[in-house]
């Protein structure tokens, strides 16, 4: 059979049956790779907020390695914008020669000032460029790890060469050079301790912009501890306390700024004005300047000073972006870090850039705060929960400044507990039970828990409630043994503390119980060390024997059943509310043979009883039914006001007593020979033991 021909074999390309199943087979080939990797890019998009999903068996393991504040996603990259202004020294005025004086023994010429001056806005576009080409080259090396390695060794060769043939170009550290002060060379002056004070007087009586300028270069000079403009430590002192105390108060009058005013906006609606353009570039190496001291001194009280007087001036850092996030960054580090006033201060300036820049500064706030609370609260030790309890306390006080965006939020990070606890429950892997029994786990319910209870008054956070008290209650059921009843009766504290902010019921009575019913029926035991169920997740089995753990089970239990009791012994239908209760509590009663459980049992029935007929005799007085839904709210608020139930008086008498409890079982652990460890396991798991001297 001969050759088609041209017109045929075309035809045949478009029409022929064979040639059209082939081209629908490389296309579905296609279309399959493309919809796989469409389908992993959409994988990774839906991680964050995925919760349910069963069946997924590398979720699971991602689960188990992944911690806990990788919910948010965060770019730590900084804002270069305002970067390619020097941040070298600025240009002084002649006119302070006479107070800084001539001689050669308190000047160092670097460059002539007039030639730094001419030379600086070329010197400004060379930085800049030199800005672009490192960040390209930054790239570079995180793509090719062997480019890296290929450019280092370049580099040294081509020093090598150039060291030997020219010492004065070339050099690295002229790179280095170029980096912080070339855009800016001028005359490096060491000041005495008497041109610091004149200078300062001229500051402030006169408000002179040149003296100023001396006094910020030397500032610079000095936190930069640079060795051409060092300074004896009397000096120092002098030119940072001065700046740190004056510095707002002498920006603000040259700018025409009031002392009181703390908007943003003020600053913005000048930057194109006269005065902000000659003072900027005072402000921003002043800013600069106080920003680099703080990463480089270590006394908690000269950082705590330093940003107290940052903070005076946050309104000036609308105008410089990057220093914006730079302080931030620094303020949650010593937030998380600090001690004392200085974890307070570094608070307060995380708070006012939340509430007084934009919304994208709260997320930012929001998210490096969140990062910080959880990677600080995986241990805990006795001497760090005032400290863990501070950091809750103030992020649950940066979240009630935007409480609907907070909740937004809050809302990904219960729904990613809650994910946890699912396939916990599913898998009963050992990793991810660990990961739910620890420290951080804990620390993150109990942070939630304190930011729906102090705003469910005030907002709808119902969906917020509903989740959390989920997770508590499986939680407290996931961990059923003897060794995790601290766990338990911290889910009861939860559970009463959600309840009493709320005004919603939410059953405690069965965990109370089964804590209650725990080997409490036989007398036996030996005395034992000093116990704090509630500041332990997990017992060591040798204090389970202990007659000290028996009696802190039963303590506790009445105590957190007494404040579930006492918040709705109000309660119209507080009868029915302890019905079943005391009908458990009486056989608990009849079984057990402890003369000390019983008498705590037995006054607990007994003021229950007063109160559930105290309830009833007024209930059935009253002239409305069950269903006048506002009259039942208001039964008894009269008497709930004055705390003048029975079982109010009771509750009072309980709570007083459990606070001297632990005054003295404080003062026995911190007077005993032995000596408490917590040990930190790698698991996160906390255990405690005591060790005899």
């Amino acid at each position: 059979m001969g050759k088609l021909g041209k017109k045929a074999r075309k035809f045949a390309k478009k029409n022929l049956q064979s040639v059209l199943r082939n081209k629908r087979k490389l296309n579905s080939k296609f279309k399959r790779k493309a919809s796989k990797t469409r389908d992993s890019q959409d994988a990774e998009e839906n991680q964050e907020t995925d919760v349910i999903n069963p069946s997924n068996e590398r979720d699971t393991v991602e689960l188990e390695d992944t911690p806990l504040d990788s919910v948010f996603r965060e770019d730590d990259s900084e804002v270069l914008g305002d970067d390619s202004d020097s941040d070298g020294f600025l240009s002084e005025d002649s006119s302070c020669v006479h107070v800084i004086g001539t001689d050669g023994e308190n000047e160092i010429d670097i460059e002539n000032s007039n030639a730094g001056s001419s030379l600086s806005v070329q010197n400004r576009d060379i930085h800049a460029e030199f800005l672009k080409k490192a960040k390209r080259l930054k790239k570079l090396k995180e793509k090719n790890p062997g480019f890296s390695k290929f450019l280092n060794a370049k580099i040294e060769h081509t020093n090598d060469e150039e060291i030997s043939s020219d010492d004065d170009e070339g050099r690295l550290d002229g790179v280095q050079q170029m980096n912080e002060d070339s855009a800016h060379p001028r005359l490096v002056k060491i000041l005495t301790s008497a041109s610091v004070d004149s200078l300062c007087k001229l500051v402030r009586e006169q408000h002179s912009v040149p003296a100023l300028t001396c006094l910020i270069n030397a500032y610079r000079a000095a936190c930069h501890n640079d060795s051409e403009g060092a300074h004896n430590s009397e000096t120092f002192s002098k030119i940072l306390m001065f700046l740190l105390h004056e510095a707002d108060t002498t920006f603000r009058k040259l700018l025409g700024i009031s002392s009181t005013s703390f908007k943003k906006e003020i600053v913005l609606e000048q930057k194109n004005s006269k005065k902000w353009l000659s003072l900027r570039p005072l402000i921003k190496s002043y800013f600069r300047s106080t920003v680099f001291l703080l990463n480089q001194i270590t006394d908690s009280e000269i950082l705590a000073f330093s940003i107290c007087r940052l903070r005076a001036s946050i309104i000036f850092l609308a105008a410089f972006p990057s220093l914006l996030h730079r302080l931030l960054k620094i303020s949650v580090h010593l937030w998380a870090t600090g001690d004392g006033s200085l974890s307070s201060q570094s608070f307060l300036i995380i708070r006012d850039i939340a509430s007084v820049f934009s919304s994208s500064c709260f997320d930012s706030c929001f998210v490096k705060t969140y990062k910080a609370f959880t990677s600080h609260s995986q241990f805990v030790e006795r001497r760090l929960f005032e400290h863990i309890q501070f950091l809750r306390n103030s992020f649950v006080e940066l979240c009630s400044l935007d409480v609907q965006k907070s909740s937004n939020k809050a809302m990904v990070c219960i729904l990613h507990l809650a994910k946890i606890l699912q396939k916990g429950w599913q898998t009963k892997k050992k990793e991810l039970v660990k990961k739910i029994c620890s420290w951080q786990y804990i620390n993150c319910i109990d942070l939630w828990v304190t930011f729906i209870s102090a705003n469910i008054q005030d907002y709808d956070l119902q969906p917020l409630l509903y989740m959390i008290v989920q997770i508590i209650n499986g939680v407290a059921l996931l961990f059923p043994g003897p060794r995790y009843l601290p766990l338990r009766l911290k889910c009861i504290q939860w559970l009463n503390h959600l309840s009493g902010s709320s005004g919603i019921f939410i059953p405690v009575t069965s965990l109370v119980l089964d804590v209650l019913e725990y080997k409490i029926t036989k007398d036996g035991g030996k005395p034992g060390k000093v116990l704090e169920p509630l500041s332990t997740i997990k017992l060591p089995k040798h204090w389970l024997k202990s007659r000290d753990f028996q009696e802190e089970c039963v303590s506790s239990a009445i105590e957190l059943l007494s404040e579930h009791f006492a918040q709705w012994s109000y309660h119209i239908s507080f009868p029915e509310l302890a019905t079943a209760p005391l009908i458990h509590l009486k056989k608990l009663y009849e079984i057990t043979s402890i003369e000390s459980y019983k008498r705590a049992i037995k006054r607990f029935i007994d003021q229950a009883e007063t109160n559930v007929d105290f309830v009833r005799k007024k209930r059935d007085d009253v002239p409305f039914s069950p269903k006048d839904h506002q009259s039942v709210e208001t039964f008894l608020q009269a008497e709930k006001r004055s705390s003048s139930t029975p079982f109010s008086q009771y509750y009072k008498s309980i709570m007083s007593k459990a606070a001297s409890r632990k005054t003295i079982s404080n003062g026995k652990s911190s007077g005993k020979k032995g000596k408490k460890k917590v040990q930190h396991k790698s698991n996160g798991i906390v255990e405690v033991t005591s060790t005899q001297t």
